[in-house]
């Protein structure tokens, strides 16, 4: 039996003071300033499974933080669903869990608790080692479109949730 309540849970996930691990702190802070109906915005300095009651009992979730591959510039946005980590989940210790395991875990011991879909969007950084309240200018530039990135994905759940509509 599913017991969800029909809002978007947005949570910015990073350090306000390693450099560019902000962004998700940011962007989320930004998402909050529009006073969208139906979505809350948080901000999280938090990993693994204390992800599980965040994200517990809603509808939907979009998780914004930073991410290094290397394969693209800083501050591009990038936007994933959860099942682009299905190679990335794994069997290790509690507190090695990434989020798309601890997803996976929440998604196994309470089914109807956590969120029909749960999208990410991710910024690509150039700094997450520096101590320091600044972002790099590319990333801190960045934040606007992370923003509108995650305002789509919004969008998106909006109409998945009137097509479910019986």
């Amino acid at each position: 039996m599913e017991i969800l309540n029909g809002r978007t849970v947005v949570i910015g996930l990073g350090s306000p003071i390693m450099s560019d691990d902000a962004v998700g702190l940011k962007v989320s802070e930004a998402v909050e300033g529009e006073n969208l109906p139906g979505v809350d915005a948080l901000q999280e300095a938090v990993g693994g499974l204390e992800i599980i009651p965040m994200v517990r009992g809603y509808s939907y979730a979009v998780i914004v933080d930073a991410i290094k591959t290397g394969d693209y510039a800083p501050g591009t946005v990038l936007i994933f669903n959860l099942e682009d980590f299905d190679g990335a989940v794994a069997d290790v210790p509690a507190h090695d869990v990434n989020l798309a395991t601890a997803l996976k875990v929440g998604r196994q011991i309470q089914p109807g608790m956590m969120p029909l879909a749960v999208k990410f969007v991710a910024v690509e950084v150039e700094d997450l080692q520096t101590v320091s309240e600044a972002m790099t200018p590319a990333v801190a530039a960045s934040v606007d479109s992370a923003k509108n990135a995650v305002m789509h994905v919004i969008g998106e759940f909006k109409s998945l949730n009137r097509s479910l509509a019986p």
